[in-house]
């Protein structure tokens, strides 16, 4: 065994035996689980007797007279309901369609449906989570070792600087990609197996896309998680480090807005365009003209589509930059 293949597996031992990093774990299990079981109840189908009280309402509203009153002045005077057809079948059947109650009136329903999860629903949301808890896994792993004073007992078995930052680094990545990759294959793999029990669109492509971008956002979870190492290596400290990240998440676009930067560099938008494969966005542009408007010297907003190249040339730029930095700040700086 290698000298760097043993400083892998006692910073892996390290990572794993760390109650703040075990707590990490366990919430980034449950969080998938917890997002997976709440899908699945609310758009489970609706009970028999929820059918059965919509069909008594349905059928309470077909005999009442205000149904019977309107379905006359509706064939009476179609003109007052939309209805430009003088053919009197024609008529009817228009005033049965907006008039008639219906089982949906009555029965709301939100059926599962695997691609909407995938680009509207959790599946955004659940790597997002991901990857502020293995945001935080990175920067507490290390954190601690500064806070503790430990890296200077860890060069003196190791002084090499580059390897051990490497080391520690591929841990936190490799932990963090393969952990996500699972989870959220777990995840689509799970409500793909629900969508196929209620005869709904599922496997073949749908679950190919949903996978696909599981393993995008897998990317974009274990590059949190370096994002986060590499700058408490950095900064030498847990508070630092995690202040400028959630700052830059939260107020990031709001702070490049007021700039006057185009939209193309929020941190967000950038990562959005990772995981879901692309993403739009909005800039001011001299409006088209119009005919009859004028509208010269002004500006219109105009839809622009940031594509996954682009977005992943941003965010691998800005977190090789910052892993850069973080292993050349450490190789030359003084170890307390």
């Amino acid at each position: 065994m290698s000298a760097f293949v043993r400083l892998l597996r006692v910073e892996l031992l390290r990572l794993v035996r760390r109650r703040a990093v075990l707590v990490l774990l366990v919430g980034a299990v449950a969080v998938p689980v917890v997002m997976g079981v709440a899908v699945t109840l609310n758009t489970r189908p609706p009970s028999a007797a929820a059918v059965a009280d919509a069909e008594r309402q349905v059928e309470q509203e077909l005999q009442s007279s205000w149904y019977a009153e309107s379905r006359a002045q509706c064939t009476e005077n179609p003109s007052e309901f939309g209805i430009d057809s003088t053919d009197a079948g024609e008529i009817e059947r228009q005033c049965t369609q907006q008039l008639e109650p219906t089982i949906d009136s009555y029965l709301w329903h939100q059926e599962l449906s695997l691609a909407s999860e995938s680009t509207e629903g959790t599946g955004v949301a659940l790597v997002v989570i991901l990857a502020l808890l293995m945001m935080v896994l990175g920067t507490t792993f290390t954190g601690h070792d500064w806070a503790s004073g430990s890296v200077s007992n860890q060069l003196l078995f190791e002084p090499r600087r580059v390897r051990v930052w490497g080391a520690k680094a591929i841990v936190v990545t490799g932990s963090a990609l393969v952990l996500s990759g699972v989870l959220l294959s777990a995840y689509w793999i799970g409500l793909n197996a629900v969508a196929a029990s209620r005869d709904l669109p599922s496997g073949g492509a749908v679950l190919v896309d949903c996978l696909q971008m599981g393993g995008r956002g897998a990317g974009v979870v274990a590059a949190a998680a370096l994002c986060g190492f590499a700058l408490t290596m950095l900064f030498r400290s847990t508070v630092a480090t995690l202040g400028i990240l959630f700052g830059v998440a939260l107020v990031g676009g709001v702070v490049l807005a007021v700039l006057g930067v185009s939209g193309r560099f929020d941190p967000a938008l950038n990562t959005l365009a990772v995981v879901a494969d692309g993403a739009t966005y909005y800039v001011d542009a001299p409006c088209p003209p119009e005919q009859g408007i004028d509208l010269e010297g002004g500006y219109c907003s105009e839809e622009r589509t940031l594509s996954f190249a682009a977005g992943a040339a941003y965010t691998g730029t800005a977190v090789g930059a910052s892993a850069l930095l973080s292993v050349l700040w450490f190789r030359r700086r003084d170890v307390p």
